[in-house]
């Protein structure tokens, strides 16, 4: 058992990956004795020299923390390390990233964010709702938050925003009182093997949902019926079928404006001011979550609407009369066909957008091949 509240000194093998580096800004800003190896620098290496910690960039143990009294890595790291081997022949506590995560959210409130693709706008989505409207909440995220230039931020309620990462089953280890998923895709087949199994480690996600939690899933994913908690709610942009679901959606001067209705509440004349209709979706998910909570509904909506997004998700690198030039992250088959979905209904086809338009068809024909051939 890892007890977080009595680390001093505490070392990352692989310090500048996304998720490590939420985790070294968290004990860094408790005061601990932070410092790591990553194989190259860079912008959030940088970021963790200027914040106080440790970095260096070549794999030798004379310059490790021979004192750290825990020593963290990520499943990235290479088995012929220098480092991660001299810790395991020499007995230090060596232990996961998901082991860790897991430790600290042991005795908080967690609202973990689950999915093969959108966890990481949507958490971050859930945590600036949080944190705008005043509720607030510690959170970990995957990438880095426009709003807040970061990717982990700190609060003295004990709150989590968590992103849970399927990657190595590591979201088997955290114990969420409201988990969302928001896909189940295959993924990460070099672990899992097959689809089934990636299904199978998201309905035992879903059964880690404390007694009395919730669980928040997109309508209609496939074995979404086989997540079973007793206080389940169901979100769609589209299908009306869903617990939660947007109604009068339009865009007007460059971003989306709608209704997002339940059965028992409603909230209208919604401001996301954030490209891609998917991404329209994932914000409705954080919204099931804020009303939940009882988060106030002009709080809600004053929160969205200040949202600046992620950085890789749908940025705008370039944005004017001219030219739109947008940096999105997505790699898996079903996160590009939603971007180029997103893309092609939130610019509107006029004069030397009909190209964009058709390599965006081009591409998703070549996407749909792919996705019929899994």
């Amino acid at each position: 058992m890892i007890e977080i509240n009595t680390i001093k000194r505490i070392y990352f093998i692989g310090i500048g990956g996304i998720g490590m580096s939420a985790l070294a800004r968290y004990f860094n800003a408790k005061g601990v004795i932070v410092s790591g190896y990553d194989k190259t620098e860079t912008t959030l290496t940088k970021q963790l020299v200027n914040e106080g910690v440790n970095v260096h960039y070549e794999d030798n143990i004379t310059l490790i923390d021979k004192e750290a009294a825990i020593i963290v890595y990520t499943p990235a790291i290479p088995k012929d390390s220098k480092e991660l081997n001299y810790f395991l022949q020499n007995n230090y506590t060596v232990v996961k990233r998901s082991d860790v995560l897991g430790a600290i959210t042991n005795s908080s409130f967690n609202i973990c964010v689950a999915g093969t693709h959108g966890k990481t706008t949507t958490s971050t989505m859930v945590a600036h709702l949080l944190q705008h409207s005043g509720y607030g909440c510690n959170a970990f995220l995957g990438g880095i938050a426009v709003n807040y230039n970061s990717n982990f931020w700190s609060s003295p309620k004990n709150v989590c925003v968590v992103e849970a990462d399927e990657y190595d089953r590591s979201f088997l280890k955290l114990s969420p009182d409201i988990a969302i998923i928001t896909a189940m895709d295959a993924d990460h087949l070099d672990i899992y093997g097959t689809a089934e199994n990636v299904e199978n480690a998201f309905i035992e996600f879903s059964a880690r949902v404390k007694n009395g939690g919730c669980l928040i899933i997109k309508h209609g994913l496939k074995r979404g019926a086989e997540c079973k908690v007793a206080d389940t709610c169901t979100y769609s942009g589209k299908d009306s079928g869903a617990n939660i679901h947007v109604e009068n959606l339009q865009t007007i001067n460059g971003s989306y404006q709608f209704d997002v209705v339940n059965n028992y509440w409603r909230i209208n004349n919604v401001v996301l001011n954030m490209g891609g209709l998917h991404n329209v979706e994932n914000i409705i998910a954080a919204i099931g979550v804020a009303k939940y909570l009882k988060i106030e509904d002009d709080k809600i909506k004053a929160a969205v609407s200040s949202f600046k997004g992620v950085k890789r998700r749908f940025e705008y690198i370039i944005k004017n009369d001219k030219i739109v030039f947008i940096d999105d992250y997505a790699h898996h088959p079903e996160e590009l066909n939603a971007l180029l979905s997103g893309a092609k209904i939130y610019f509107p086809i006029k004069g030397a957008q009909l190209s964009f338009n058709r390599i965006c068809t081009a591409a998703q024909r070549i996407l749909q091949t792919v996705l019929q051939r899994r």
